[in-house]
């Protein structure tokens, strides 16, 4: 089968950075589906993966956003069958989706939403369940936090994690949503999605909530930049509140959150595939519930761009754009 892969770490712009190889396609067992895939989706965790982690030589395979069919279905199967679509994120200690065939458990699978195309299907998986376990499963949103404002601060607008999280909490809560961006096109792109504020992040937050004049929110999601902002955060959150964040900084002090008993929470979505947790299943339920906001038109898409084919040319450019840090939703590969 076709796939997309490499042997060594490093740098993007290197000739062998990703490569067009060919692979056995694999077998399913268990719980395992086999899934054509059509559609793919670019997230952090590729490029940081492609730029840290080698393989020692032998070919890795990247890819942890994928839409396609079900073509064959392990003996312990449950909840889908041969001619499914689906749509998941996979599991980070296996092999990615960026190939013609992929295996994965069936209880961290959704059932693709009907009315998106595969490329829009695809925009979702990865981006969603961390949207949806930081503000449900860590944060618990329906708890409120008392004397604050009821607002959650949504720190890197117009990402992909916090383009779904910014639907998801006007959808399913009450909360004002703060979202931050700071170009034009990035503040319209949040705003569309239905932001109630947009703040600049290129600006000292503290003073930009304040500014606000609705108090200090008892949520504060932090998507990018943390060690940058980590400071403001402290000083803008309300006592009692709580914090969560996505990214990798090299070091994250929380000792200042200790006055205001702030709790923190470090969100990696691939936690329960990687451990077999007992509710690993949940995922594949979250999927599903996305899926019926999407088809009952309560969110949409994240899809920011697309390009084709699915080959290594197109992903090493998706890789450069991401890379850049300045993509507005998400890019999607589709077609082999």
């Amino acid at each position: 089968m076709k796939a997309i892969a490499y042997r060594n770490a490093g740098t993007i712009d290197r000739p062998d950075a990703l490569a067009d190889v060919e692979l056995d396609r694999p077998v399913p067992a268990g719980r395992d589906l086999l899934v054509e895939v059509r559609a793919i989706s670019v997230n952090p965790v590729d490029y940081k993966i492609r730029a840290n982690v080698d393989p020692d030589g032998a070919w890795k395979v990247l890819g942890w956003d994928a839409v396609g069919r079900v073509v064959e279905a392990g003996e312990s199967v449950e909840g889908f069958k041969v001619g499914d679509d689906v749509y998941y994120a996979g599991s980070l200690v296996r092999p990615g989706a960026n190939s013609q065939f992929h295996l994965v458990d069936e209880r961290i699978v959704g059932h693709k939403p009907a009315s998106l195309s595969d490329a829009e299907a695809a925009a979702l998986p990865l981006t969603a369940i961390t949207a949806w376990e930081m503000l449900f499963d860590r944060f618990d949103l329906t708890r409120k936090v008392p004397g604050s404002a009821n607002a959650i601060l949504i720190i890197g607008g117009a990402g992909g994690v916090a383009s779904i999280a910014i639907q998801l909490v006007r959808a399913l809560t009450d909360l004002t949503v703060i979202a931050t961006a700071s170009r034009p096109e990035t503040r319209d792109w949040v705003m569309d999605l239905g932001a109630h504020h947009v703040i600049d992040h290129s600006k000292p937050l503290a003073d930009e909530i304040r500014a606000l004049g609705i108090g200090a929110p008892g949520f504060v999601f932090s998507t990018n930049g943390t060690a940058d902002n980590l400071d403001a955060i402290v000083e803008l959150i309300a006592p009692q509140g709580h914090f969560g964040l996505i990214d990798d900084p090299d070091a994250l002090n929380v000792s200042a959150f200790k006055q205001k008993s702030v709790s923190t929470h470090w969100e990696f979505m691939f936690t329960r595939s990687m451990f077999e947790t007992a509710d690993m299943n949940e995922q594949g339920k979250l999927l599903d519930r996305i899926a019926e906001l999407i088809d009952t038109g309560k969110i949409r898409t994240t899809l920011g761009e697309v390009m084709t084919p699915i080959n290594a040319e197109t992903l090493k450019e998706a890789h450069r754009k991401s890379e850049a840090g300045r993509v507005k939703g998400k890019i999607v590969l589709e077609g082999f």
